[in-house]
């Protein structure tokens, strides 16, 4: 028994030391001061009230949605090991059907809620997407989740035949190497997209990467249905991109602003943030698919595909439970982004415009209540990210 604890505190104690260090290797300056700006010197009343509407329905919906989810797999999990006695594809097919049926559920139960987040969308204006898009499309990003979903399913089967009660430590690291697959490849899925045209963007887009240190990264413009401005970076290596929603080069946003947030995308690769966020991954995986090998065992561990409900129960609820945690993780590499834009581009006037006209083309809300921005935000408020244009600025102007 003493031997087992002694092994949970040395597991406990270097679990502690990678999450310090890996916390600690993503900077901003210390002593920033980012908060105390009130919305009201940047954005007129009757905006922040129509933002504030926008965004509290989508809250309320997440949490109708995420209730739903949590009832429909918690009767699944109940009873759901009737169709492993009624299957005779095997052990392996089975847990595969069961898997398979449990991400069907998954869609299902969210299909209405998108269907709601569109409505509302579109009555603000901020949407031209079609409801059938919702139903009928994404199909390739479907298809590459359900390919995931039964490798995994195999390998974590496999595993736990060959080792019933230890098959979640090798089952972790093969989903941690899945995790890079799945990064490498992503550009490669993403659809709808061209090059970069302006060829005024293409130097700035050039120049930013020089004095980043980051190479090779190909810039293009997605193209999307809504009136929400992006972008993001994705892919490892060789497969690495920039992507900008085509909603960015619409005319809303000068040059000056879309170069900042290409200096902010490239910052994320110079610092190498997506590797960083597999090794958080790999970090919540270990103890993850050791507590859902504990829920599974309750139904013969997972070499019995009637575990197989129960343990995608518990990675709903342990991804419920780590949302909180990632979009802290995912604040702080995005505040280290913004940083590393304005240290790019030298430029935090553009820097502060981009983030007010980002809050009023995404009808965003500049400073969400507390609870929700713990809950869902995973990147700075805009509130914050303006506060960091301004205190970049006050430190370049002291002397010295």
């Amino acid at each position: 028994m003493r031997l087992r604890l002694a092994t949970l505190a040395a597991l406990a104690g270097a679990w502690a030391a990678a999450a310090f260090f890996l916390w600690t290797s993503t900077r901003v300056p210390g002593g920033l001061h980012l908060g105390g700006l009130d919305d009201h010197r940047f954005f007129t009343a009757g905006f922040l009230r129509r933002a504030e509407h926008y965004e509290r329905f989508h809250y309320l919906l997440w949490v109708a949605q995420t209730v739903v989810t949590l009832v429909v797999f918690a009767l699944y999990a109940w009873r759901g090991a009737r169709f492993a006695r009624e299957s005779a594809a095997g052990p392996i097919g089975t847990a595969m059907l069961l898997a398979m049926l449990g991400f069907a559920l998954v869609w299902l139960a969210s299909v209405p809620f998108q269907l709601l987040s569109l409505w509302w969308e579109r009555r603000y204006d901020q949407s031209d997407e079609s409801y059938l898009t919702v139903i009928f499309g994404g199909w390739l990003g479907l298809g590459a989740a359900f390919v995931f979903l039964c490798v995994a399913v195999l390998i974590v089967v496999g595993l736990a035949k060959l080792l019933p009660r230890a098959w979640w430590v090798p089952a972790a690291g093969v989903f941690v190497g899945l995790a890079l697959l799945f990064t490498f490849v992503s550009p490669y899925l993403v659809a709808k997209t061209d090059p970069l045209r302006d060829p005024e963007l293409r130097q700035a887009a050039a120049r930013i990467a020089a004095a980043e240190g980051v190479h090779g990264v190909e810039v293009r413009v997605q193209n999307v249905d809504t009136k929400d401005p992006n972008a993001f970076t994705t892919g490892i290596g060789a497969s690495r991109k920039v992507f900008l929603w085509d909603s960015l080069l619409d005319g809303r946003f000068p040059n000056r602003q879309i170069e900042v947030v290409l200096a902010h995308e490239y910052g994320h690769q110079a610092r190498n943030h997506l590797l960083r966020g597999i090794a958080w991954y790999a970090l919540f995986a270990f103890p993850g698919t050791y507590l859902i090998a504990r829920a599974a065992a309750r139904r013969g561990g997972m070499r019995e595909p009637a575990a197989m409900p129960v343990a995608l129960l518990v990675l709903v609820v342990l991804n419920l439970v780590a949302l909180p945690f990632q979009n802290a993780i995912s604040r702080h590499m995005e505040a280290e982004a913004d940083w590393m834009a304005l240290r790019t581009t030298r430029d935090p006037q553009a820097t502060e415009g981009l983030f007010r006209n980002f809050a009023k083309t995404a009808l965003g809300d500049p400073s969400p209540p507390t609870l929700a921005y713990l809950a869902f935000d995973d990147h700075p408020t805009l509130m914050q990210r303006i506060a960091m244009a301004r205190a970049w600025a006050e430190t370049e102007s002291k002397p010295g």
